[in-house]
């Protein structure tokens, strides 16, 4: 049997931008989403801290040091410029894996800079 397990955990990252006529999704900055482990077009689950909307879309890199994370698409409609959102991914897993797999945790400051990294 597989299990879907968190994977990757991003949070408290503050949107900086909304692009709703853009194809969809969201856009991280390359380096965030290096430290969380994130591929382009991975699918990842995001939550408003600030209103509870909670969406499924996918991962567009975004430019390095930037701090970037957009909104983009109908999504767009899901928070304003400065809400804190936390992106979550998820991994399907065999049950032998479980005991191997430690999910990444990713803690963003006010600019969305890096301030923590753990796995658990």
């Amino acid at each position: 049997m597989m299990r879907i397990m968190l994977k990757s955990k991003v949070y408290y990252a503050n949107i900086t931008d909304l692009q709703l006529y853009y194809k969809g999704s969201i856009t991280v900055d390359e380096v965030i989403m290096e430290k969380a482990d994130l591929m382009e077009g991975e699918r990842v689950d995001v939550l408003n801290v600030n209103n509870g909307a909670r969406l499924q879309t996918y991962v567009i890199k975004g430019e390095k040091n930037t701090g970037v994370i957009c909104l983009n698409g109908p999504a767009a409609r899901m928070g304003f410029k400065g809400d804190k959102i936390v992106i979550i991914s998820y991994g399907m897993y065999l049950e032998d894996e479980l005991k191997k797999i430690k999910a990444r945790y990713v803690e963003l400051g006010e600019k969305n800079e890096i301030k923590n990294i753990h796995l658990a």
